[in-house]
């Protein structure tokens, strides 16, 4: 890897990452000198933190089915709304959801920073899934920040929604869950239906090809509405290309 075109080893590239401070063109853009098939990020130097920055999708669905299920519950039981209302509001949850992580993949994950700190939480964030696609254990955002984030959106939505939220938020969820089991079975599989195959090449390209095209992960709807779709009939299939970045 280079610095300041100063070549530096991999032990001191280490140091770098974990330096809150560290600051490359190749981290701001999300442009690597390799991308890795084998290993995943050091985050932190603390060998604790760096565990609460790994899950498995199984821990992520286990934590939240239960709070969708208790949500709708609450809806239906407690707050009296019929059935019709609750798939309704649900349904616009799951289809905001769609068009919120479009929005977060487009100018948050892939922002560019001016500050070191910026940057070093882009790479946390997000830099570090470009530089090591194959990592497993990084698809979703972790129990713990998971939680915290989840509850602000909660309020946030509460404030907005009112008594709404609680058929609003359990759509919302499903979908986030949705999009990183969509974005765990993209690397991991060859799309199971012909039709699905569109949006495991969008997100490919995504990788290897451009990072300023293909943003959608469980849908291509808002790269299409937004003209961010890569013109697949013009892009020839590498297959090689592919391989490397499924696990």
């Amino acid at each position: 890897m280079y610095v300041n075109n100063q070549a530096v080893t991999s032990s001191k590239c280490l140091q770098l990452i974990c330096n809150p401070y560290f600051c490359t063109k190749s981290l701001r853009d999300m442009k690597f000198e390799k991308i890795h098939n084998k290993g995943q990020a050091r985050l932190f130097e603390s060998q604790y933190l760096e565990v609460l920055t790994k899950t498995h999708p199984l821990v992520i669905w286990g934590l939240y089915i239960p709070i969708i299920a208790y949500l709708l519950y609450r809806s239906y039981n407690l707050l009296s709304f019929n059935i019709g209302t609750i798939s309704l509001v649900f349904l616009i949850g799951m289809i905001s959801w769609t068009f919120f992580e479009y929005v977060l993949h487009r100018f948050l994950f892939h922002f560019i920073g001016e500050s070191p700190r910026a940057r070093r939480i882009i790479y946390v964030l997000h830099g570090n899934h470009h530089e090591y696609p194959r990592d497993k254990e990084r698809l979703f955002m972790p129990p713990v920040p998971s939680l915290i984030i989840a509850s602000i959106f909660f309020s946030m939505q509460y404030a907005l929604l009112g008594n709404y939220v609680f058929m609003f938020f359990p759509g919302f969820i499903l979908g986030y869950l949705m999009y990183g089991t969509m974005h765990f079975a993209i690397h991991a599989w060859n799309p199971p239906y012909k039709w699905m195959k569109p949006l495991w090449r969008n997100h490919h390209l995504h990788h290897y090809k451009n990072e300023e095209m293909g943003f959608g992960v469980s849908t291509t709807l808002w790269d299409r509405v937004f003209g961010t779709m890569f013109d697949l009939q013009k892009e020839k299939e590498d297959k090689e290309k592919v391989k490397e970045l499924m696990f």
